[in-house]
């Protein structure tokens, strides 16, 4: 639902002063630090088109709201990072019995927010899911085999993602759309397949970006599945779910392989009508909130980014300011040296915060990111949304449980 914003301390006047006050300062200087000069802060710059649209409609469903329809069913994750993916199967019912992940800081993030939770991974344990027989050997007390449970996993998917290479041509020396070849991660989806088939749980789950499904003619998915199916798994065709059908205020396109070792029946669940990334942008709680940092800005960057409209890029710094109405496009995740750079927020020229990039991805206020900003945005942007998780989730619980 759109409304008008029919205001009449409009912004166009604080516009023109604040575009004064940048024509004023040196270019490089960061723009938090000219605000504050004059008594305010980033937040409360304007855009010269403000506020002409806002969103008024539904908001995202809360994880609270799903059925415990898996309630007791064990779940094990591997590849977990800050745990997206496990958020979705708790609120489920699943009961967490360990995740695997080789991030120290990943690590963290999952141990400060689930302290519960068992987390095989640094400083403590490896969490390398190509140590395939050490795995072998920290999970059998745990679960034996046959595994009655859910077994997760999403192999990092920089080598097979068009995002995360979209940069360069695929001509060119630095186009890294290397897929099974990646010398580090190419191979990690035959690690996973390996590990299902000598714990052999009752379900299993393969997430991943589409790229998976189509690289190199999709041989080397195909043969995986030729895997899992000599080992006795009904393996659904993999699917393209794009999480703003299932109420994400996100595009977010995702690949599901869902396979169980049962005769159910695994159904797509129904889809929903988009949310607007105005739902969750629009009433965060300042300063208090967690993880609410976004980098720092120049004068010319902001200058730049307040006179776009929405829906409009900053070609210079290829940022995208979102538009409350719509989904938000992808929340990425980057390189593995800086992190990724977030979209602009819909009313305030600069780039969302970690928080508000959680909120688009559905994670829950009160889930703390650790690290670096830079590795906080790499986690939010990693993640499968906890909302497309749990409707993930809920139908693997309707199927096979």
């Amino acid at each position: 639902m759109l409304m008008k914003n029919t205001n009449p301390d409009a912004p166009e006047a604080r516009f023109e002063s604040q575009q004064t006050l940048m024509e004023q300062a040196d270019a490089t200087t960061d723009i938090c630090d000219v605000m504050e000069a004059v008594g305010q802060s980033i937040d409360d710059l304007v855009y010269s088109k403000s506020r002409a649209i806002t969103w008024n409609g539904a908001k995202p469903p809360k994880l609270a709201s799903f059925k415990k329809l898996g309630k007791g069913v064990p779940l094990v994750s591997f590849f977990t990072g800050c745990g997206g993916m496990d958020l979705g199967f708790e609120a489920v019912g699943f009961e967490h019995k360990a995740a695997f992940e080789f991030n120290e800081i990943f690590c963290k993030t999952l141990r400060v927010n689930r302290p519960k939770w068992k987390v095989f991974g640094p400083p403590f344990h490896n969490g390398d899911v190509s140590k395939t027989d050490e795995i072998i050997a920290q999970l059998s007390p745990m679960t034996g085999a046959p595994f009655e449970g859910v077994f997760v996993g999403g192999p990092p998917c920089q080598p097979f993602s068009i995002a995360a290479n979209q940069r360069f041509s695929k001509t060119g020396e630095n186009f890294k759309r290397v897929g099974f070849a990646h010398e580090k991660n190419g191979n990690l989806l035959f690690d996973f397949v390996k590990l299902v088939v000598h714990f052999q749980p009752a379900a299993f789950v393969i997430e991943n970006v589409p790229g998976l499904r189509d690289l190199d003619g999709g041989e080397q998915l195909s043969e995986a599945i030729t895997i899992l199916t000599a080992a006795g798994y009904n393996v659904e065709e993999p699917e393209v779910w794009n999480a703003a059908d299932y109420g994400v205020p996100q595009y977010r396109q995702r690949m599901f392989v869902v396979g169980s070792r049962t005769q159910g029946c695994f159904e797509m669940p129904k889809k929903r009508d988009h949310i607007g990334a105005g739902s969750v942008l629009a009433d965060l709680p300042g300063s208090d909130a967690l993880n609410h940092e976004t980098r720092r800005h120049k004068v010319a960057s902001v200058a730049r980014y307040m006179v776009l409209d929405y829906g409009k890029r900053d070609q210079l710094g290829r940022v995208d300011r979102l538009t409350p109405s719509r989904p938000s496009k992808t929340v990425i995740a980057g390189g593995t040296n800086g992190g990724g750079r977030s979209h602009l927020h819909p009313e305030i020229p600069r780039t969302l915060s970690v928080r508000e990039c959680a909120r688009l991805q559905t994670f829950p206020d009160d889930y703390k990111f650790i690290g670096p900003t830079a590795r906080q945005f790499t986690q939010v942007g990693n993640a499968v949304p906890p909302l497309l998780a749990a409707t993930l989730a809920t139908q693997i619980a309707k199927a096979f449980f």
